[in-house]
């Protein structure tokens, strides 16, 4: 498939197998995040966050590609429960496999370097993994600020995470102009909330 670094997008008219996909992905998300919880107060379910990922790439970023929209619903179940690449792959096939592991971290190396590699890697990943983590860090930014702050985070680490979200978007410029435009909405106004409650 032929992506342009532009702010194009794909046709909106999905066929039923491609809905029948979605659909497939929404549950095997659900099921693999089934006892996971989000670290705000309320400890919201875990599936909000992918939802909210395809939600923000479909409605902001006018992204209508189907293979970026069932990674975004599939984005963390590499990396945070026991679900393998192959599983990915016999399920969903080769393309959502790997754009599901360009925006997965190696949970076996430790926090620091796993960051460091987020933004050395920003700038070469695929088109498609870049809307995702996009779409990604805007949910994230918005959350820390804005919706559902983490438990027990300080101010301190919650400037140091829209810092570090900043490096790795600056990786990703370039392709899709609506979602860094959020972007840069959404962390503007998250860091003078930030100094308002500080």
């Amino acid at each position: 498939m032929n992506h342009s670094a532009s702010n194009s997008v794909f046709p909106s008219c999905f066929m039923a197998a491609d809905i029948n996909l979605i659909m497939t992905a929404l549950r095997f998300s659900a099921e693999r995040h089934k006892d996971q919880r989000r670290k705000d107060v309320e400890a919201s379910p875990y599936i909000n966050h992918p939802i909210q990922v395809a939600e923000i790439l479909w409605r902001i970023g006018e992204v209508h590609d189907i293979t970026t929209l069932i990674a975004a619903l599939l984005h963390d179940t590499l990396e945070d429960t026991e679900t393998t690449a192959d599983e990915l792959e016999a399920h969903f096939g080769l393309e959502i496999r790997t754009v599901v592991e360009e925006v997965s971290d190696d949970k076996s190396l430790c926090a620091a370097e796993r960051k460091r590699l987020q933004i050395e890697h920003a700038a070469s990943i695929s088109l498609q993994a870049k809307w995702v983590k996009l779409a990604d860090k805007i949910c994230n930014v918005y959350d820390i600020t804005h919706n559902a702050p983490p438990r027990n985070w300080s101010q301190e680490r919650k400037h140091a995470y829209l810092d570090w979200s900043d490096c790795v978007v600056a990786g990703l410029r370039g392709s899709n102009a609506k979602l860094e435009a959020y972007y840069a909405q959404i962390v503007n106004t998250g860091r003078e909330r930030l100094k308002l409650s500080s």
